[in-house]
């Protein structure tokens, strides 16, 4: 008995005369901290020092429900695609993450894996995009061509940004928006908010107004290539430089026939490869912003200085945006065999339909009403810019 209460009595007066002091006022108590002061054995046989584990495991088994869901919603796209091909699989897959996310039920168990996959296998998916690109496709296309893709993109992301600000329009969605807009869709959005560290609503905001714009040119475009006179290579080329998502692109250019289905994708595919210098660029800047920031202001409060460690911690160039370069300049050797690129094809496209499913279950109706004028304002001038650019671009290039 003796020995066990001089034991305890040790336990309870290290923190007030050793480290712990400080966290223990910090606290109230120093009560709090008996744990983690022991280093026998006594301290690590209770329950304690087991209590990381089941807490991670517990983190992965509470990401289950929202995967399967995610997993649930591929398979519905595919079948949607399947029975009417010219709606695209991953439009497909945002509506019906839309759809869930009004689920009670669904909503709640599911959030921390559509969370998960609407960021980490959107992420998985940008890499395996980078095998669609091949950097002799690109030079194939002529620097005329490649002159008109960087001046759409330059001036569709830098007016989209401008007028987002000019609405006032919360958070990032103008900068998200623009990146859609002039890049590849979804997956470009799903780049720059890993950059800008935007607020899965403003991603959720963002896909849904680029998605349903580029669900909207599969049906108008066609209906303008008679009126403006285009010639198949011609549309192919406007399609390409105009629409958003790659899936958006072929179930519009094929329309008009082989020849603009190719053009389209060429174009296109010139217009993904920039979203790496894109996502740098961008990254550059908000590091430079927020470092300013700081110096500006640095005691403005707890905000200010999370927001600045949010900078400095965020790399300028993603991890799996390098993962992107480094496919791109894989399948420029031309090393590798054309049954691995279409099994990396499928693989990109059910990671980006999962990833999908998981953003479009963060738009939150009431609040996209509530913005939905300015937005879709923001949506139809940008969607006007890349459309008049594009064809200008492309009046002169042919």
């Amino acid at each position: 008995m003796t020995g066990r209460t001089t034991t305890r009595t040790t336990s309870v007066t290290r923190p007030k005369t050793g480290q712990g002091h400080g966290r223990g006022q910090g606290k109230g108590q120093g009560q709090g901290q008996e744990p983690r002061q022991e280093q026998g054995p006594e301290a690590v046989a209770p329950g304690p020092g087991a209590r990381p584990k089941p807490r991670a495991a517990g983190g992965a088994r509470a990401k289950l429900p929202g995967l399967a869901a995610a997993a649930a919603g591929v398979a519905l796209a595919w079948t949607v695609h399947r029975l009417l091909p010219g709606v695209p699989m991953l439009t497909a897959a945002i509506v019906l993450g839309v759809l869930a996310a009004h689920l009670p039920r669904l909503r709640g168990a599911a959030r921390p894996g559509l969370t998960f996959a609407g960021k980490r296998l959107m992420r998985a998916g940008v890499v395996l995009l980078g095998l669609s690109v091949g950097l002799d496709d690109i030079a194939g296309l002529g620097w005329q061509t490649v002159v008109m893709v960087v001046c759409t993109v330059a001036a569709t992301f830098a007016g989209t940004v401008w007028l987002g600000r000019r609405l006032g329009l919360p958070g990032d969605q103008p900068l998200l928006i623009a990146t859609g807009y002039s890049i590849c869709g979804a997956s470009a959005v799903g780049a720059m908010s890993d950059v800008s560290g935007s607020e899965e609503e403003d991603v959720a905001t963002a896909v849904a107004m680029v998605t349903l714009c580029g669900t909207l040119a599969i049906v108008v475009l066609p209906l303008l290539q008679g009126p403006l006179g285009l010639d198949a290579g011609q549309f192919g080329r406007w399609v390409g430089a105009g629409v958003h998502d790659v899936g958006q692109v072929v179930a519009t250019a094929q329309t008009a026939g082989p020849t603009a289905l190719r053009e389209a994708v060429l174009v296109k595919l010139m217009r993904v490869a920039m979203l790496a210098p894109l996502v740098a660029s961008v990254g550059l800047s908000l590091r430079r912003g927020r470092r300013k920031d700081a110096a500006r202001a640095a005691a403005t409060g707890r905000t200010a200085a999370r927001d600045t460690r949010r900078g400095a911690r965020a790399p300028i160039v993603p991890l799996f945006v390098a993962g992107f370069l480094a496919m791109v300049a894989l399948r420029s050797t031309g090393l590798v065999p054309h049954t691995v690129l279409d099994l990396a094809h499928h693989a990109q496209e059910l990671l980006l339909a999962a990833a999908l499913v998981g953003l479009g279950s963060a738009v939150h109706l009431p609040s996209l009403v509530r913005d939905g004028g300015r937005v879709a304002a923001l949506g139809l001038c940008s969607w006007g810019v890349i459309a008049g650019v594009s064809y200008g671009g492309v009046l002169l290039t042919t």
